[in-house]
């Protein structure tokens, strides 16, 4: 009986060491990616100039353009998948998406779920009201107010710290038709993205209050052991784009600045 116990143990251990093994052969996500021949990127194709349609309704954008450099760079296709912004980092956190090109802040909260690339840009953060609005011009005026943004934007989790009640939409034009309208008072947004929709729309009644320096912005991926090869692949991509003048070039390209050095 002693002896088919200890059999019997043999052969359980036998089976888990089996089942690790076989666990740790399997390839991480840039072997994954790379046999698929394809880098599922998450991204919402309304927001300029970050990721948006074009007058023939081409998907484009400074972050297309930069996730398709990373996807060559990996030596496969991109293949965009266009969401909504709430559905971008937790389609990256259950595999959905291999990384997302959206414009998407590092915070030190985020940090806690995702891996991030180096950061690739460094934006400014802008307080924008309406014309003829004289009583929001800093952040602490917004206590009490209503802002507009998307749900879990860091601009929206700024407002809502500052005592903001924040309506959430899902794109730029809706938040600022909205401050337009008086449906809110004010919004907390990316100065790219505000000052392109100024550019398109000069005739809004339209004022930025307050500039200040963003957070920096870099490409999340999710946290896990397979994943770390893919983000040192990431960074080695954007680094050679950063001394060629690659991304120089495209950030002056879509925001008539190199926002590519810390600020």
């Amino acid at each position: 009986m002693k002896k088919l116990f200890a059999l019997f143990i043999a052969l359980v251990l036998l089976t888990v060491s089996l089942f690790a093994a076989a666990e740790t052969a399997q390839p991480d996500l840039l072997a994954r990616i790379k046999e698929r021949g394809t880098l599922i990127i998450a991204t919402e194709g309304n927001w300029s100039p970050w990721t948006y349609h074009d007058e023939n309704d081409v998907l484009t954008g400074f972050d297309i353009e930069i996730g398709t450099l990373i996807a060559h760079g990996l030596g496969v296709e991109p293949q965009f998948m266009e969401t909504d912004w709430a559905s971008i980092l937790a389609g990256v956190d259950t595999g959905r998406f291999d990384i997302a090109c959206n414009g998407v802040d590092y915070t030190e909260e985020r940090a806690e779920k995702y891996s991030f690339s180096d950061p690739y840009v460094y934006t400014e953060i802008v307080l924008a009201v309406k014309d003829g609005n004289e009583t929001i011009k800093t952040f602490e005026d917004l206590k009490g107010r209503k802002t507009s943004n998307s749900p879990n934007s860091t601009y929206a989790l700024r407002a809502e710290q500052m005592g903001a009640e924040v309506v959430y939409v899902d794109t730029l034009g809706e938040t600022m038709s909205m401050v337009i309208q008086g449906r809110v008072d004010a919004t907390i947004n990316a100065k790219g993205s505000v000052d392109d929709y100024l550019g398109e729309h000069p005739e809004a009644p339209i004022k930025v209050v307050l500039t200040v320096p963003g957070d920096p912005v870099c490409y999340p991926v999710r946290k896990g052991d397979d994943t770390a090869t893919l983000v040192e692949a990431i960074n080695a991509i954007l680094a050679q784009a950063r001394e060629d003048g690659t991304l120089a070039q495209l950030s002056i390209k879509y925001f008539g600045a190199d926002l590519t050095q810390p600020i």
